[in-house]
């Protein structure tokens, strides 16, 4: 007695190959995307809060710089705990970057945010030039 093959995704009975899983490329692809709906959901939901700090950040600091409370980022809904990456600079003070504006937490509660100016300039440019006018 031969079995019948059904499709992984409709349950419709397969013809053809013997390798064969799926009846046609939309029940693959609807197939592949239920698998994969939860990894890309997860990589959805972070990089929407990604931008959303990026985009919070340069709205609070139009000319690429700017000092301000940190109450100021939390009343916008900035999330403290997303960063796309951090730099350490030489004296130990840790800027946290979305994308090309970064953040240093400074005493008293206090941001500083810079943006990264060109790909010409180094982090460590941008990160000298904001403690120096953050300590001024």
């Amino acid at each position: 007695m031969i079995k019948k093959r059904i499709c992984a995704d409709c349950g419709e009975e397969l013809n053809g190959r013997a390798d064969k899983k799926f009846c046609s490329d939309q029940c693959r692809n609807n197939f592949n995307n239920r698998l994969n709906s939860d990894n890309n959901s997860l990589i959805r939901n972070i990089n929407n809060i990604l931008k959303r700090n990026r985009r919070i950040l340069s709205e609070l600091a139009p000319s690429g710089k700017a000092t301000l409370h940190r109450d100021r980022l939390s009343d916008k809904g900035f999330r403290f705990g997303y960063s796309t990456h951090s730099y350490v600079t030489r004296k130990g003070a840790t800027y946290y970057f979305c994308y090309d504006f970064g953040y240093l937490r400074l005493p008293g509660d206090f941001i500083t945010i810079v943006q990264r100016e060109s790909a010409s300039k180094t982090d460590t440019a941008v990160a000298a030039e904001a403690e120096t006018s953050a300590v001024a």
